[in-house]
């Protein structure tokens, strides 16, 4: 039998807007998830995420 192997669980919370960006910087945004400010999403925590995070950092919060 297989083991359950829990992942890190990692908080994202949008906190301005995405208005104003980038194209590559909004389509980040809806590919993490957010549909609208303060929304917050909860995401396994892995490498791709953080890259993702560290493109649009100014616009989210994290919680670990």
């Amino acid at each position: 039998m297989a083991k359950k192997v829990e992942g890190k669980m990692i908080k994202l919370t949008l906190v301005r807007s995405p208005i104003g960006y980038p194209e590559p910087q909004k389509a980040t945004v809806r590919a993490l998830g957010f549909h609208r400010l303060h929304q917050t999403v909860e995401h396994k925590d892995t490498p791709v995420l953080r890259g993702m995070i560290a493109k649009v950092i100014h616009m989210i919060q994290i919680e670990e």
